[in-house]
């Protein structure tokens, strides 16, 4: 069984993206590792290049600037990656998701079962979304996402590249018969909402942006009067006591939370937004 690790990303200097992390956090289950990186003068591909591990194959790719429309360009530098895949199976990890070495294990015991299984298009991952520091998890985001695809060309990414579809009829694999998927065993750590409130103000502008060209939809209009990222939903988030990626202990340790919150359990606004959004665990 062989295994690509593919990725895409650019400006991650900038907008600091953990990307270093993810890619290491899955090189030991990987037989090569697909990096494409956008042309960007930030340092990205320096940061890539210092990895120095001969599993990684950079791609270089210059995006195409006129592509402003639903998020379409990230599936389309996703695809660029996957298509230089070599293995059975294709793991995506985005450059702020980051997989804990408790579930490496089960992950390779997973794609293993699954290899002759041919009727299996991808595997589901848990996900733990933080958001604004380390220790605050928002259960209202998607609780799985397909990371893994059987690589034989049926399978690529689609939409703003949150997931995939099967390319005859594209159907979203998610939506699809139930055979289609197996669980991973295993959980996805996304960081993309903890970063420097000015960093994730710039960074959410510029993802608008990739979605809506230079006109923002009404309703996110407020952001671009803003000196920096609100988290909103901060005082009814959930408490994060659990164990983070070893590769990640680095950040960690220099990182603070973003404020005081007390517990949600004690906060009225939480059962608010339980009865508008449901309880999510």
């Amino acid at each position: 069984m062989k295994v690509s690790g593919f990725t895409f990303c650019r400006n991650a200097v900038k907008y600091d993206y953990p990307v270093v992390e993810s890619i290491r956090s899955v090189l030991p289950i990987c037989d090569e590792f697909v990096v494409n990186v956008g042309r960007c003068d930030d340092g990205t591909l320096e940061l890539i290049r210092s990895i120095g591990d001969p599993k990684i194959k950079i791609v270089e790719s210059v995006w195409d600037e006129m592509l402003r429309k639903d998020g379409l360009i990230y599936s389309q530098q996703t695809n660029i990656a996957l298509a230089r895949c070599k293995g059975d199976w294709a793991l995506y990890m985005q450059a702020d998701e980051v997989m804990h070495e408790d579930d490496l294990g089960a992950l390779q015991d997973s794609m293993r079962r699954e290899l002759g299984n041919t009727a299996v298009k991808g595997l589901l991952f848990r996900y733990l979304h933080f958001v604004a520091d380390y220790w605050s998890t928002n259960p209202w985001f998607y609780h799985k996402a397909v990371r893994v695809i059987r690589n034989n060309g049926e399978v690529e990414s689609c939409g703003d590249a949150v997931g995939f579809h099967f390319k005859p009829t594209q159907q979203y694999l998610q939506s699809g018969p139930k055979e289609w998927l197996a669980w991973s065993g295993a959980r996805i750590f996304h960081y993309g909402w903890v970063k420097d409130p000015k960093v994730m103000l710039a960074k959410v502008k510029e993802q608008i942006s990739r979605h809506h060209g230079d006109t923002p939809p009404a309703d996110q209009a407020g952001l671009y009067r803003q000196e920096a990222f609100q988290f909103d939903d901060y005082a009814v988030l959930k408490e994060f006591s659990g164990r983070h990626p070893a590769v990640m202990q680095e950040r960690i340790r220099g990182a603070a939370r973003w404020a005081e919150r007390r517990s949600r359990w004690l906060n009225p606004r939480f059962y608010r937004e339980v009865l508008k959004r449901g309880f999510r665990g």
